[in-house]
């Protein structure tokens, strides 16, 4: 993580990091203010609270309240070295906890990161550099050394090479690229978490057998998406890149709308309209891209090669973003090599929702045919030991598709995930069905999933399969775990060289009736491909084109980042047009306008429901605002802060609302109870002097929005690259 500290007056210093900032201070004996704690305190003061999590975590999956336990920590000095410290901690545990969870809540302070990392003894490297902000040197912990090489089945590449290549590659944009996690809970599985410094929301992660494999895996995945746009998917980019000669990519097409909001000429062709628009209710405003916001410009399309005949197809950036997420996207040290991964991911999701949807029960893998793959079987066995029961399958459909599964069942909760991998190589698929089983997971992670059910309904409502895409939090059925196969095991092998593999696959669809559709991105070093499958490979259901597109942003962006700066008319205006749209109450204000707010922040947390609510207070409606605070309150989740606020606001509105009451009888203990900024910020925002308390002011050139213009500086970086290598500048 990258922390980055600021002078502040006299001794004061400010430590800026993610969307946080600390700040440290000396005693007055050090000539400090003594306004803060000072650095060395809040060192302390994290090993104790990293113990406390863990106590937390412990007793939240065993279901034992923490009201009554206590923890603290001393630091004894010795008195020859003030550097050599014990710290010593007590934790305080009620009489009726058990004796075995006494135990286990030792055992996970013992897990403390601080205490483990103090313990390690970490080195410090330090070194001068001519500019932070332009130092892009990757904090990788894996550079390649010697000559050893390391290469594995599937790749054209060898491990060390591809590292350097890739590393070489984000150090050329400017991305300054940190590991914040490394994951190796059973053997032969290891996972990491890898994250732009600058722009923390830019990260992806990575899955292997060994930690070069999953660092691969990990900066494959970021050059990808960098080069699919993946990372700024549904951001507002700026009024300054919405007007520049290109937006998304230098080959990119504009399409002006037409005046009866029909579909331009030259936009998809006749297979795409068959499934993108099969009713004829597609409009050329459903297409408008939510990055640029730019209607006058039009519909931003880009251009992909049609495999059936190398044809080119324009296909609006809107489409894929709203439909597509991250499905079919990948970066290899060959084209080939791309477009394995590519078709190998498409399949296994593609085969997942099916399996899933129609509740089919897949037959074992033979135990004969896993005893070939010696390190997966430890992984397995390994899990089993920690008391998880482990399912190996064959997801092939009877030897027509790359897929493998491996489930696990946890009796602690009764939750189930089904993992799918996908390669021509049957081992390859198993490999990948396990570590993306145990990706980014603590065995405390694997207490989240949900247990199996036999409601139809709940496994084939589309949703359930969105959630197995994004997090694997889906339902899954029980009758996928019935002894009784619907399909007979296949020994089945589609591998050779990655050419090879990418034509079988291509054919596979082929065979399905399917096309598909490829762009090509060679500009940043390294090839990426994109492949899209009409009605095949979309995550989200093509009706959302039109009833859930994501750029109705564009509806309410402007007027909601202007909100302080707007009239009674203007304000009035924008609250019907809320009420009268089918958004849920709940949908939060990030997600609606593609603004990346501090989520620390009220902006942060702000949803349809409480912008609302601070529209009516402004306006003096306030029987509309009573309404909607007793909804904030019993439905949503917010800060206790903010509840706090409300709790308040519902008493001084009932006040106001009744005759017989007035606000200084109960004054004084209204202050009492919520204290004076809170009850005064109340009475404001009720009488009009006060409007959107908690809201700092901002507008469309995002003033005061630092996460997010963080998230627009990294895709500048991106942009510049890109025309560069176009000759744009």
């Amino acid at each position: 993580m990258e922390i980055k500290v600021n002078y502040l007056d006299n001794l004061r210093l400010e430590a800026k990091f993610d969307d946080f900032t600390v700040i440290s201070d000396q005693p007055i004996r050090y000539k400090g203010d003594g306004s803060a704690p000072g650095p060395f305190d809040y060192f302390l003061a994290s090993s104790a609270m990293c113990a406390a999590y863990f106590v937390k975590v412990y007793c939240l999956s065993r279901n034992i309240p923490t009201e009554n336990i206590r923890l603290a920590q001393n630091n004894i000095v010795d008195p020859e070295n003030r550097y050599k410290q014990i710290f010593k901690i007590q934790v305080e545990l009620p009489e009726d906890i058990s004796e075995r969870d006494r135990e286990g809540i030792i055992r996970s302070i013992d897990r403390c990161t601080v205490k483990k990392v103090v313990q390690e003894g970490p080195d410090f490297q330090i070194e001068v550099v001519e500019n932070l902000d332009e130092d892009a040197q990757a904090l990788l912990s894996l550079a390649p050394t010697g000559s050893e090489r390391t290469y594995i089945e599937g790749k054209d590449a060898p491990l060390e090479d591809t590292i350097a290549n890739m590393s070489k590659i984000l150090a050329d944009l400017g991305m300054k690229i940190e590991i914040a996690s490394w994951r190796n809970i059973v053997p032969h599985v290891w996972s990491l978490h890898v994250r732009d410094a600058a722009s923390p929301m830019c990260f992806t992660n990575g899955k292997g057998a060994t930690k070069e494999s999953a660092l691969c895996s990990a900066l494959g995945e970021f050059i990808e998406r960098l080069n699919c746009n993946f990372f700024y998917n549904d951001q507002f980019w700026g009024e300054d890149i919405a007007n520049r000669e290109f937006v998304h990519y230098p080959n990119e097409r504009w399409f002006a709308l037409e005046e009866d909001d029909s579909l331009p000429a030259g936009l998809l062709d006749d297979y795409c309209l068959s499934i993108y628009d099969a009713e004829g209710e597609l409009c050329g405003s459903h297409l408008v891209d939510t990055n640029s916001g730019n209607s006058e410009r039009g519909i931003v399309a880009l251009p992909y090669t049609r495999q059936s005949d190398g044809e080119t197809v324009y296909i609006p950036s809107n489409l894929i973003e709203n439909l597509f997420l991250s499905n079919g996207m990948s970066a290899g040290n060959t084209l080939a090599e791309a477009q394995v991964q590519c078709l190998s991911e498409i399949f296994e999701r593609a085969v997942k929702k099916q399996i899933i949807e129609e509740e089919i029960a897949l037959p074992d893998v033979p135990a004969e045919v896993l005893a070939r793959y010696p390190h997966l079987v430890e992984g397995i066995q390994a899990l089993e030991a920690q008391g998880f029961p482990v399912l190996v399958k064959d997801a092939s459909l009877g030897g027509q598709f790359p897929v493998a599964c491996v489930t696990l069942m946890n009796p602690r909760t009764g939750g189930v995930f089904a993992s799918f991998g996908a390669h021509p190589s049957f081992a390859i698929a198993l490999e990948r069905s396990l570590t993306e089983l145990l990706q980014g997971r603590s065995f405390e992670g694997l207490n989240d999933f949900q247990p199996p059910t036999f409601n139809s309904m709940a496994v084939t409502e589309p949703n359930n399969y969105v959630e197995h895409f994004i997090d694997s939090s889906g339902v899954v059925s029980w009758r996928f775990f019935s002894s009784q196969a619907d399909y007979e095991f296949v020994d089945w092998d589609f591998s050779g060289s990655n050419d090879e593999e990418a034509a079988t696959l291509f054919s596979i669809l082929a065979d399905l009736g399917k096309e598909a559709y490829m762009a090509v991105y060679t500009d940043l070093g390294a090839p990426v491909c994109r492949i899209l499958v009409p009605g095949y490979s979309e995550v989200y259901p093509v009706e959302d084109l039109i009833w859930d597109n994501t750029n109705v942003a564009l509806q309410y962006r402007e007027d909601i980042l202007n909100l302080h700066q707007l009239d009674d008319d203007a304000l009035a205006d924008l609250v019907e047009r809320l009420e009268e749209s089918q958004l849920d109450n709940y949908t939060d204000i990030v997600t609606l306008i593609g603004i990346e707010f501090d989520e620390n922040t009220v902006w942060g947390q702000l949803t349809v429901l409480e912008l609302k609510l601070l529209i009516y207070l402004a306006l003096g409606e306030h029987e509309a605002a009573l309404e909607l605070v007793e909804a904030f309150l019993q439905y949503n989740d917010n800060t206790v802060e903010r509840g706090l606020f409300y709790r308040a606001m519902q008493a001084v509105l009932e006040i106001e609302l009744d005759e017989t009451l007035s606000q200084d009888e109960f004054e004084r203990n209204l202050r009492r109870m919520f204290g004076d900024s809170v009850y005064e910020a109340v009475l404001g925002s009720v009488k009009g002097s006060v409007r959107f308390h908690g809201l700092t002011p901002t507008n469309m050139q995002l003033d005061g929005l630092d996460r997010h213009l963080r998230l627009i500086e990294s895709y500048k970086k991106l942009h510049t690259a890109r025309a560069r290598a176009a000759g744009l500048a």
